[in-house]
């Protein structure tokens, strides 16, 4: 009989694409992830994976018992839930996925809540990209995800995930405190078409939207930095190399040399917590949406 902790193992590869981020991703050792598909691979007696590179790959068969991995993990799961959905309490691991700044400006808070008043609750923390969060929900690699879509770019559902609003965050223009815009109580966007950009980089949600409102506008954006992480950014927009469109979530205090501006209309990115339908019932996920809507307020009054 397949273990199902070895399947799970297999399935976490399939998803991340490598044995390190199935590891982060299980909260085991890359060295623990290998073993268990080792032993999967001597009690199929076949290979499942095979080097490429500095990485691996998996074989045909071992796509095909990761998808049959999947459906036994989604059987499971109903389980699982049906069992907590009796006990009505949240319980168990609840594995979490969430954009950068909404990891350091709103889930410690709200995890916090959750683990002092559901201490069987085991939520787990990590931070990814948005445009992937969503498939890791839809593939069942994650429980719940936290991700983010723009006014003007609403954010696709899976079949099978269904969602619920948090809240919305809006977004100011950094400028130089020295900057011709500095002193304006507000800018449109149709006056940003010459300045020089510091933006996250390409196929990220922030730099798409970016990209996409000012080309509407008439102008193509000069990008000349990019950063991923919003620290940065404001750290580049101090030193005077360029202004920056970052929103009030996880941004923190601004330093004295960076100023910013109101653009009009305000953009806005909406933050949404999401699931599988299967999984709609279980209290572990109710009792955490139900927790970030509660703190979203008081989060977003101090951004």
């Amino acid at each position: 009989m397949l273990d199902l902790g070895r399947l799970r193992a297999l399935h976490a590869v399939s998803v991340h694409g490598t044995v390190g981020a199935a590891a982060a991703a299980l909260g085991y050792t890359p060295s623990a992830v290998s073993q268990q598909i080792a032993k999967l691979e001597r009690e199929t007696r076949t290979t499942l994976l095979e080097r490429q590179g500095r990485g691996v790959r998996l074989t045909d068969e071992a796509h095909q018992l990761a998808a049959t991995a999947q459906q036994l993990l989604s059987l499971v799961e109903k389980a699982e839930v049906r069992l907590e959905e009796r006990r009505g309490e949240p319980s168990g691991r609840l594995a979490i996925a969430c954009f950068a700044s909404a990891a350091r400006g709103l889930m410690p808070l709200a995890l916090a809540d959750l683990a002092r008043r559901h201490p069987c609750l085991d939520a787990r923390l990590q931070e990814v990209d948005p445009h992937l969060s969503i498939e890791l929900v839809a593939r069942g690699a994650i429980d719940l995800a936290v991700a983010h879509d723009w006014d003007i770019a609403p954010m696709p559902t899976p079949p099978g995930v269904e969602q619920a609003v948090i809240g919305d965050d809006l977004c100011d223009v950094l400028v130089p405190a020295g900057h011709p815009l500095a002193a304006a109580r507000s800018v449109r966007r149709e006056e940003l078409g010459r300045e020089r950009w510091i933006s996250q980089p390409p196929g990220t949600v922030c730099h798409d939207w970016l990209m996409r409102t000012l080309r509407a506008s008439g102008h193509e954006p000069l990008v000349v930095h990019r950063a991923e992480e919003n620290h940065t950014q404001v750290a580049l927009v101090a030193a005077g190399l360029g202004i920056a469109l970052v929103p009030r979530l996880g941004r923190g205090p601004l330093p004295p040399e960076v100023t910013a501006v109101q653009l009009d209309p305000v953009p806005m990115r909406r933050l949404r917590a999401l699931w599988r339908t299967g999984a709609a019932r279980r209290p572990a996920i109710t009792e955490t949406v139900r927790t970030l809507q509660e703190w979203w307020p008081r989060v977003a009054h101090h951004s």
